[in-house]
């Protein structure tokens, strides 16, 4: 079949086609842009956090309502730990200060010299007496967990001291002794100027997200360091229990709670599960508006076409009983639409491709947005060829079925 009296009826007919290729562009530019995005968004959501099997981890503080003194704190706290470990299904227990996802927490200043103008960087700040290394299952690659010896106890209403060594994740040094082979034995400091707390590094982690779980590199910058604090009222426990048991493992552990303290007290369950669904909520919905936005706009863009292949067969129906008498075949006839409308969907889809690398370049430059992978051009160039093709065939095959006798009748 020859291209140019195809091409030749476009034009003296154009406007139609026109509006069906500035559809099909407009469709592409936001449809690959958005399922890239949606792509983003899920990987983001996905990140693991650095805990080992989070669903065999879960949290739980106890308030006490009732203001107790430095050693009446460490008696309660060695009294609760105790209470927990001896729920059956319990694995390991950890008291600390915050937990990864959580949105609530402290980081700290870091610097390599006290020195600098300016901090290296801020990084989550984890505290913790026990093992977070045993009990989330963070995976060790360079140094040593704490010792007993690492452990510094600690009177926020008195004391002033601050641990001397500090557990580091492998983002967070990279990030302040870029290229070294290793950095056991290396000191930094929280914070710069003469009041900076020098450290030195026993260990790091591959992996331990801050509670914001920041998108950027910035989000698995942690320090992890060993301290027994006592002055707030509230204590925070982070628990890991044998695979399966965490529902009944929580119930259990509230009561444990309760049952040993001597005062009034308030507990408060949470799980890794519910805060990472908090704190990407915003990005599963926004992946689920994108995705029902992208529906919407092939449907809208199958509608087009159909309806617009609909009217075209309707104005030429008796030019199509003309070529039935003439010796036309169906697959002729069927083939002619078909190529019609690939040559209309080939025009939106060049100006689409053009007009989605426009698009992502303004949301790379305005919202930093990775850039779009050339594969999503290509498959949405697929989807609308492909899809170009179902929506005439129906039209286009009513045409190609319209006996020469009835479609060349007059009105």
């Amino acid at each position: 079949m020859e291209i140019r009296p195809i091409l030749s009826a476009l034009l003296r007919n154009k406007t139609g086609a026109v509006l069906v290729a500035v559809q099909v562009a407009i469709s592409l530019a936001i449809l690959s842009n958005a399922l890239h995005i949606v792509n983003v968004r899920q990987a983001v959501a996905a990140r693991p956090s650095g805990i080992a099997d989070e669903e065999s981890v879960f949290h739980i503080s106890a308030r006490h309502l009732k203001p107790a003194g430095h050693n009446e704190q460490l008696a309660t706290q060695a009294r609760e730990t105790g209470a927990l470990r001896s729920v059956q299904g319990v694995l390991s227990v950890a008291m600390t200060n915050q937990v990864p996802l959580s949105r609530s927490g402290s980081t700290n200043g870091v610097a390599v010299d006290r020195k600098q103008a300016n901090e290296t960087g801020s990084a989550a700040f984890y505290i913790s007496p026990d093992s977070l290394i045993k009990t989330w299952g963070l995976k060790l690659v360079e140094g040593r967990d704490f010792e007993a010896a690492d452990v510094l106890e600690f009177d926020e209403a008195t004391s002033s001291e601050f641990p001397t060594t500090v557990i580091v994740t492998k983002a967070l040094a990279e990030k302040l002794f870029p290229g070294s082979a290793s950095v056991i034995g290396k000191s930094f400091f929280f914070g710069t100027g003469e009041d900076a707390q020098a450290v030195r590094i026993v260990g790091v982690v591959e992996r331990l997200q801050s509670t914001s779980a920041q998108v950027s590199s910035s989000g698995e910058y942690a320090t992890i360091v060993a301290m027994r604090m006592t002055g707030p009222n509230a204590v925070q426990y982070t628990v890991r229990v044998e695979p399966g048991q965490r529902e009944r493992v929580m119930r259990e552990a509230q009561a444990a709670l309760r049952k040993v303290s001597s005062d009034p007290v308030i507990t408060k369950p949470s799980d890794v599960t519910e805060h990472r669904g908090e704190r990407y909520r915003a990005d599963i919905a926004l992946s689920w508006m994108l995705i029902t936005v992208s529906v919407l706009l092939l449907l809208i863009t199958a509608s087009g076409i159909v309806g617009m292949a609909s009217l075209w067969v309707t104005q030429r129906r008796k030019q199509i009983g003309v070529r039935r008498a003439l010796g036309a075949r169906r697959i002729d006839i069927l083939r002619y639409f078909v190529t019609e409308n690939i040559m209309i969907t080939s025009g939106g889809v060049t100006a689409g491709v053009l007009l989605a690398i426009a698009l992502n370049q303004l949301l790379v430059s305005q919202l930093e947005m990775a850039r779009l992978p050339l594969g999503y051009l290509g498959a949405g160039a697929g989807v609308f060829w492909a899809l170009g093709i179902l929506a005439v065939y129906g039209p286009a095959w009513r045409a190609a079925s319209t006996s020469p006798a009835l479609a060349t009748r007059s009105a």
